[in-house]
């Protein structure tokens, strides 16, 4: 029985675009230089396309696929990605087409037993598969405590059973390829205080609480946020810690 497609991102979707952080460059270098052709890859789950557009420097195709049509309308153009309205699980690609398939803090929310059949049916021989996440941020001591009480404790009832997977590393999440040990990737943005509560604006369980309690939790952490933060227009550095998962896909893993 096919899963419903929970659609925690489609209100919102430019908002997802400007507020959420980008990946380090040097990430998709070095997937890149695993692929065994530089053909086509494929972004799965895709968003708004920020891990979309830079696999596009790196490969001559870029497929992207999400199943929100609001993710997609707002996603960022480039000339050689093609933006699609699919789930992961049936992207509609042809078989044996790609040289990459990526999943960017989107794996815990497919379904594993559909989705790795699909990886396997699309990806060509010796492909590479990478899903990479990023946990909770860091900013500063005071800041950081802030942040971890509305995390776990004013939110924490309303974040989906999915974000256990993110929380744990993706360690939790079922791989079936032979992995491949991944180098530490910096993963950083400078940031004033009004993005920062932007960034927040976007996590699933800040409206899962609006749609529960009717009220937004962002007030009740907005002006605790500013007294740790001190000068408004003060910019900071922002840190997530950036874990992956790669393997290689060989001939028996195929379906």
């Amino acid at each position: 029985m096919t899963a419903p497609f929970k659609n925690y991102f489609s209100a919102g979707s430019d908002a997802y675009r400007t507020f959420r952080p980008g990946y380090p460059p040097e990430l998709f270098s070095w997937l890149a230089g695993l692929a065994p052709r530089r053909e086509a890859a494929l972004d799965c789950g895709c968003g708004t396309g920020q891990a979309s557009v830079a696999l596009a420097e790196h490969f001559a195709k870029v497929y992207a696929a999400d199943p929100s049509a609001a993710q997609i309308e707002n996603a960022l153009p480039h000339p050689r990605v093609e933006y699609r309205v699919a789930p992961a699980e049936a992207t509609g690609l042809p078989d044996r087409c790609v040289d990459l398939v990526i999943a960017a803090q989107a794996l815990h929310w497919f379904d594993f037993d559909r989705f790795y059949p699909e990886v396997m049916r699309v990806a060509r021989e010796g492909a590479v598969f990478a899903a990479f996440t990023y946990g909770l941020l860091t900013i500063d001591g005071e800041i950081d405590r802030v942040i971890g009480r509305f995390y776990h404790d004013t939110i924490g009832p309303c974040w989906p059973p999915e974000r256990a997977h993110v929380d744990a590393g993706y360690r939790t999440i079922p791989f079936p390829f032979p992995e491949i040990e991944a180098p530490a990737f910096a993963m950083t943005a400078e940031w004033e205080p009004a993005h920062l509560l932007g960034y927040l604006e976007t996590w699933s369980a800040v409206k899962e609480y609006r749609r529960i309690v009717g009220s937004d939790p962002l007030a009740l952490v907005a002006d605790e946020l500013s007294a740790a933060w001190g000068d408004p227009t003060r910019v900071r550095r922002v840190s997530w810690p950036l874990v992956l998962r790669v393997g290689t896909i060989h001939p028996e893993h195929r379906p």
